[in-house]
């Protein structure tokens, strides 16, 4: 085990929803194979076993999938959210009935797999900038209906969160400006009502793509530029133009080889909607252990 991260998990009402959603989706008619098969008196013991190097979220989530599916379905915790963890490592042990374990395991795992993912891509990304005074930001490109608990597993791997809704902050972006140039409103009238309309203290953040949209977003007194798909150099170049008249965001095209070299230029934060759309799901695996299987002991050593 590793390094231990924390971060708050969504509103209990919120997760619930979630997972009500899930099992609806694969046992809304009921397990036919375990029904016909397994005994309903039957019980069993497994693990949850990480199948790879990762960092774990997800285990209060698929906790609260085994116990909806069945209550008295007994949990054991061996590796919280927020660990890194090596191959083979022991995440949960469950007890309870067979039929109960069968029927919860696949929705446990999906949540445990995807969240494991999200968390250990942010992890990599922050590690990898880590020398830099720069945030790792996600978006809104994330799975429709897991909004909070993606996001949530960007925290846990050290991210931040950008916006979780459309109302929670003012982003002007290419398509809206395309659309305001129909009302004969430019890139600097936008930003100035924007600021004049907007809740008091919220920030007006707008994506730039030209040096002429970098001046035009500073005579607008926008609090956050985003600079969208520059090049390192042309970041750099644009930061030495708004000589910290606001903050700097870049985006666009943002991966794991690039990324220190992005930092490097000096922006605030860069987002990237990789960490939540196209994670990796983290391999693990629920096994049923044998009624009986223990360690076997070492055998002692005869004296000669």
């Amino acid at each position: 085990m590793g390094l231990t991260f924390f971060a708050p998990p969504p509103p209990l009402s919120s997760i619930r929803r979630m997972i009500t959603a899930a099992l609806e989706e694969d046992l809304a008619y009921g397990d036919l194979t375990s029904t016909l098969l397994i005994s309903p008196t039957a019980s069993a013991h497994a693990k949850i076993i990480a199948k790879e190097h990762m960092m774990v979220a997800g285990v209060a989530i698929a906790k609260h999938v085994f116990h909806t599916v069945d209550p008295s379905i007994e949990l054991t915790t061996h590796t919280g959210d927020g660990t890194m963890v090596h191959p083979s490592t022991t995440i949960l042990t469950i007890k309870g009935k067979a039929q109960s374990l069968l029927q919860a395991e696949r929705v446990a795992l999906n949540f445990l797999q995807r969240l494991s993912g999200i968390s250990t891509l942010t992890h990599k990304f922050c590690e990898a900038v880590r020398d830099f005074p720069v945030a790792i930001v996600d978006t809104r490109k994330t799975t429709p209906g897991l909004r909070a608990l993606e996001k949530w597993a960007v925290r846990l791997g050290g991210g931040r969160n950008h916006r979780f809704s459309l109302h929670d902050g003012i982003l002007i972006k290419d398509n809206h400006l395309s659309i305001l140039a129909d009302q004969k409103m430019d890139l600097t009238q936008a930003c100035l009502r924007a600021r004049q309309q907007a809740p008091h203290g919220l920030r007006i953040c707008v994506e730039v793509e030209t040096v002429t949209q970098v001046q035009q977003a500073l005579t607008g007194k926008a609090d956050i530029l985003l600079l969208d798909n520059m090049s390192a150099a042309q970041v750099r170049h644009a930061i030495g133009l708004i000589q910290g008249q606001a903050l700097v965001e870049v985006s666009g095209g943002m991966t794991l080889s690039n990324v220190r070299d992005m930092a490097k230029a000096g922006p605030d934060f860069i987002s990237i909607g990789a960490l939540t759309h196209s994670a990796h799901s983290m391999d693990l695996s629920m096994e049923i252990i044998a009624p009986g299987a223990k360690k076997k002991s070492p055998k002692k050593k005869s004296k000669a």
